[in-house]
């Protein structure tokens, strides 16, 4: 194409150079557009002083040819600005050469959001990474949870990858595969990738390639059978733009049912004549070249660069040398070395001024790119295209994204024609009936065997591996798989998590153990139902075979106080009747027995001896009195300590004690558990944490530890091998039991679900779990049993009404005593004997019996007030006290 000048000579003309692949579509639509903007520009505004001269350059696919076109437009025709070049690849080195020259180099198909920004670089497209949300939305919206990427291997298949990636993390969804395409790819390759991702699972396929490559791609597809019901396809907007351009109907045939993004383009009144005169011009300018059905994206861009680049030379409106020579570029041999443009700077700040609402819409270029607009969502059927919706970017911050809106005009979309013309929303997942196997991630912890046991790495077994075998074969389709053990990390405490994660991540197709479905996991896998019931029990030792039971109903300091009141009740009842009753008398050996054995037999109330005194009838009674209450608290706390009542089913009181007391707990290690039992008020110091049954019994007997708190299956576990020594405390705490781990939207959650359940009907999964875990022993909840130890204080006023009473009598009885005998006690006082012989005179005087005992019995009438001789030791035969004994 040979120079086009549409100004005379009196106006100030600017140069601008075109690079475009001639050969291209793009090429021949974006030439075609710059044409017709130039003269649609100039004859609604003849009134400027600019215009604007054309310099194009046919650049071809290769990037030398692109190169050479720059450099001859800087250094030969010295252009003002440049208009492309066209692809990604180029731009990133035509840019260079326009920065250091200050020539703004503006690209209206360059779109890849890798590429560099120079200052005096442009991108007068929507930046690919714009449509990223709009796309992560689309499968937001159908609940898709696992996506593969096919993309080329270039700078613009490769640019948009970053931001796909991080788009469909913000929605939870996962990439599982990548399939990169080089652009040089053969049939051959194509389809061997092809066979390669049909094998896989994933069944939803982003793909953003240039127009060419794609179209090879979905005829392969076709072939290979990958355009039928189940599949998703869904293509970015280089390849919706230039939908209308390809001219092979088995390459749209091929594509039926695919969806796609395209910026929305609004409608206005001068686009359909715009159109016109635009087939018109290309027709003209494009010989024996089949016209468009419409000025594609890139035909609209192109039309708004020129018209931008022309108001922006407006203001500018120089009329002096555009260019500074560069002194070194006479004397230089470098090529690349090209003189400065004086208009440049200006133009560029121009140009990032300039807004208008141009045929693609709202032009403005925010920091050297076009703002980004709504996209249109896009489904391909029959021989075009139907529009199914509408997405406005959320211009909040990425939370947004993962709350209930998606940023579709009305929060939804119309109906949708799928590959293969269902109407049905796939599913995005499907088990293949040949390829890979299953890779199960199993935890390798050798703590509790009994559910796996990892031991033998080519022969996995365990309750969870036996159950996930028999689930499967219940499956109405076979699935092939294999079990990988996964190395925990007991020390993080988060080892079945970082397990549920590498599903997550695309390392395992499904995790199977001892893993417990909880919130946080649950926010990126799947879950089956639960294949073993939930709780987190609390196991303590069995209080029942300690040897000294009998003592636990009352504390130590009760037992102590009642025993003293015992010795003095009994030493009480002695002195009392030891004058006045015959059955308190005897030897010293009887004496010291009847001390303990009257107060003892009253607890029985089969004491034979008589008591004759009225002070030690009292003592006696309020001693049985108290001896009534004691023995109905004693008696009622050990009835219940072996009479288990289920009064209250939850350990919050015993848990509450043990925090109180400090003791110390323990856990599994890399399980929960032991967050949950921080959460339950313990120090983290204070909880210790074990692998195996072994540890725990021998952690218990040292003393290391007063309880345990595990799931619900380990203790039972734990307590078929330990019968008769630990006891589950209370009820359970409720937790999710443990489950099988799947991706996000695998359709194999219900299937096994639903045979999980026809397995539980059948009694398979009991008879499965009896095999594996034996029965454990009867439950003992001592937290609901009322027996405590009954402690001192609420005995205190019982016991000191008792003493005040007792020691009351045994004062008032010696103070008589002393009174009557108070001649002789009077003489013993006064003789000069030692201080242990007077003690002796009147301990032996008190030993004798009290002469009214004898009333009645014949044995002896006389009045205690009458003078009586007694002999003792210490006395003569007329009760005179002796000097010496």
């Amino acid at each position: 194409m040979v120079a086009t000048a549409v100004a005379e000579e009196q106006n100030t003309t600017f140069q601008v150079g075109v690079i475009l692949d001639a050969n291209s579509t793009n090429g021949r639509i974006g030439n075609t557009s710059l044409l017709l903007a130039l003269s649609d520009l100039y004859s609604i505004n003849s009134n400027y002083s600019t215009r604007i001269v054309l310099h194009p350059r046919d650049s071809g696919p290769q990037i030398t040819y692109a190169a050479a076109s720059a450099l001859d437009l800087l250094k030969d025709v010295q252009v003002d600005a440049i208009i492309g070049p066209q692809s990604s690849t180029h731009a990133n080195f035509v840019s260079g050469l326009g920065n250091a020259a200050h020539v703004p180099v503006i690209s209206f198909t360059a779109t890849s959001p890798s590429l560099g920004q120079p200052p005096y670089f442009f991108q007068a497209a929507i930046n690919d990474a714009a449509q990223v949300d709009a796309i992560a939305a689309i499968v937001k919206y159908f609940h898709w949870n696992q996506i593969i990427f096919v993309y080329e291997d270039s700078d613009y298949g490769n640019g948009i990858i970053p931001y796909l990636s991080n788009a469909f993390q913000q929605v939870n969804a996962r990439v599982s595969y990548r399939s990169v395409i080089p652009i040089s790819a053969n049939d051959d390759f194509i389809i061997e990738e092809l066979k390669n991702m049909r094998n896989m699972q994933t069944r939803v396929f982003v793909v953003h390639t240039t127009t060419p490559l794609a179209s090879r791609i979905f005829l392969k597809a076709k072939e290979a059978e990958m355009m039928s019901d189940g599949y998703v396809w869904i293509v970015t907007s280089g390849i919706m733009n230039l939908f209308y351009s390809l001219d092979n109907p088995l390459i749209v045939k091929s594509m039926q049912g695919v969806l796609g993004v395209k910026p929305l383009v609004p409608s206005l009144p001068t686009l359909n004549s715009t159109t016109i005169r635009w087939k018109k011009k290309f027709a003209e300018i494009n010989p024996g070249i089949t016209v468009p059905q419409e000025i594609n994206l890139y035909g609209l861009w192109a039309y708004d660069t020129l018209s931008a680049l022309a108001q922006a030379a407006e203001k500018v409106g120089f009329r002096e040398p555009s260019y500074l020579q560069n002194t070194s570029a006479l004397n230089s041999t470098d090529i690349f070395i090209t003189g400065t443009s004086r208009r440049g700077p200006i133009l560029r700040a121009a140009m990032l001024e300039t807004e208008f609402e141009g045929l693609s819409g709202n032009f403005r270029l925010v920091n050297g790119k076009l703002e980004p607009s709504s996209f249109e969502i896009l489904n391909v059927n029959g021989m075009g295209l139907t529009k199914v919706g509408i997405w406005k970017p959320i211009l909040e911050s990425s939370s947004r994204r993962n709350a209930n809106t998606t940023g579709f005009i009305g929060d939804k979309l119309g109906n949708i024609t799928w590959p293969g013309g269902s109407s049905n929303i796939p599913k995005g997942w499907e088990v293949p009936l040949r390829g890979k196997k299953l890779k199960v991630g199993v935890p390798s912890k050798a703590g509790f065997p009994e559910f796996v046991n990892t031991k033998d790495a080519t022969n996995i077994t365990g309750l969870y591996i036996d159950l996930f075998k028999y689930v499967t074969a219940e499956l109405p389709y076979v699935i092939e798989y294999e079990f990988i053990p996964f190395e925990m990390n007991n020390g993080s405490g988060r080892s079945y998590t970082n397990l549920s994660y590498q599903v997550f991540n695309g390392n395992f197709d499904s995790a199977v153990g001892d893993i417990t479905i909880t919130a946080d996991r649950s926010e990126y896998v799947d879950f089956t139902l639960p294949i073993e019931q939930g709780g987190i029990t609390m196991t303590q030792k069995n209080g029942q075979n300690d040897f000294f039971f009998f003592v636990k109903p009352l504390e130590l300091k009760l037992w102590l106080t009642a025993i003293a009141l015992f010795i003095f009740t009994g030493l009480a009842l002695w002195i009392l009747e030891h004058r006045l009753n015959s059955d308190f008398r005897g030897p010293v050996s009887e004496h010291i027995g009847l001390i303990f054995y009257v107060p003892f037999m009253s607890l029985v109330f089969s004491n034979r001896e008589k008591i004759v005194s009225n002070l030690g009838r009292l003592v006696l009674v309020v001693w049985v009195f108290v001896v009534l209450i004691l023995t109905a608290f004693y008696t009622a706390s050990l009835s219940a300590k072996f009479t288990i009542i289920k009064l209250d089913h939850n350990t919050d009181s015993e848990v509450s004690k043990l925090i109180r007391n400090k003791e110390y707990v323990a856990c599994r290690s890399g399980s929960f558990v032991c967050d949950f039992v921080k959460s339950l008020g313990f120090n983290g110091s204070m909880i210790k944490s074990y692998e195996t049954a072994d540890e725990f019994h021998a952690a218990f007997s040292n003393g290391s530890i007063t309880a345990m708190f595990t799931r619900t299956p380990y203790s039972n576990l734990f307590l078929s091998t330990y019968c008769n020594k630990y006891v589950q405390v209370g009820s359970a705490y409720h937790t999710e039991g443990f489950a099988f781990v799947f991706p996000k939207g695998s359709p194999l959650v219900a299937d096994v679900s639903r045979a999980i359940i026809k397995l539980t009907n059948n009694h398979n999964v009991s008879t499965t779990t009896k095999r594996w875990i034996p029965e454990t022993c009867s439950k003992y909840d001592s937290s609901t049993e009322p027996w405590k130890n009954i402690e001192l204080k609420k005995f205190k006023f019982l016991f000191g009404i008792t003493a005040g009473i007792t020691g009351t009598c045994l004062v008032v009885f010696l103070a008589t005593y002393l009174y009557e005998n108070r001649d002789f006690v009077q003489r013993v006082s006064s003789s000069n004997a030692t201080a242990w012989s007077k003690l002796r005179s009147i301990s032996m005087h008190f030993d004798r019996r009290d002469p009214r005992s004898f009333r009645g019995s014949g044995e002896f009438n006389a009045s205690p007030n009458r003078n009586v001789h007694h002999r003792c030791c210490t006395c003569s035969a007329e009760g005179t006290p002796l000097r010496e004994m």
